[in-house]
């Protein structure tokens, strides 16, 4: 899925946009519909999108087009070189997780944005001028999170957040990639404190609360 949509979007409607890589297949245009249907449905664009101009729709939705579009190739490798729109993007990255998940797809994900790397990436290779600079799990590349600000990259928020904690006492494990996890080892450690009669998360007793 190219980065700019309109580079890969050329039918007159969305329907036969989607339905042009099936039919290449050497589907009949019933079963190229019917996976269409299900590559939208998948995308978050219902039947009132069929019939329209992909060049009338927003960026976004441009952009939902053209996944649709692979996706319904059903292939073994999707490649996904495109910024998606806010409001929709978490349910997209979801959607596409669960076919790698379910169906043994192969996801390959170019994004600057470290937050959407650390939640669904189990490998993440960091390119830097052509040379690979790092190669590991999401936790393992970003434990080097001071070298990648050197190279115009910043790891999830959320590990400047821990580290800051960890700096002030907390113990907390400082491999932490996402909300949720940071979310459940917070109140981890806050219900350990609390079945100790106090209500501080440090080690130390002269550090303030938390």
């Amino acid at each position: 899925v190219f980065q700019y949509p309109e580079h890969q979007l050329f039918e007159v409607d969305v329907m036969s946009d989607v339905c042009f890589g099936p039919k290449n297949q050497g589907l009949d245009k019933e079963e190229a519909e019917a996976r269409a249907k299900k590559a939208l449905e998948l995308v978050g664009l219902d039947a009132s999108y069929y019939k329209q101009s992909p060049f009338e729709l927003s960026g976004g939705q441009k952009r939902r087009v053209a996944i649709a579009g692979v996706l319904a190739m059903e292939p073994e490798v999707l490649i996904l070189d495109a910024g998606l729109d806010p409001r929709g993007r978490d349910e997209i990255l979801d959607q596409i997780d669960h076919l790698h998940r379910e169906r043994g797809m192969t996801i390959i994900l170019v994004s600057h944005s470290m937050e959407d790397v650390a939640r669904y990436a189990d490998r993440l290779i960091v390119m830097n001028h052509g040379q690979k600079v790092y190669d590991g799990t999401p936790k393992e590349v970003f434990r080097h999170y001071r070298e990648l600000e050197a190279i115009g990259l910043a790891a999830p928020q959320i590990t400047y957040l821990v580290h800051d904690l960890k700096e002030k006492g907390v113990r907390i494990d400082g491999d932490i990639t996402t909300v949720n996890e940071a979310r459940q080892a917070i109140l981890a450690q806050w219900t350990v404190a609390s079945g100790a009669g106090g209500s501080k998360l440090t080690e130390s007793s002269r550090d303030k609360d938390v």
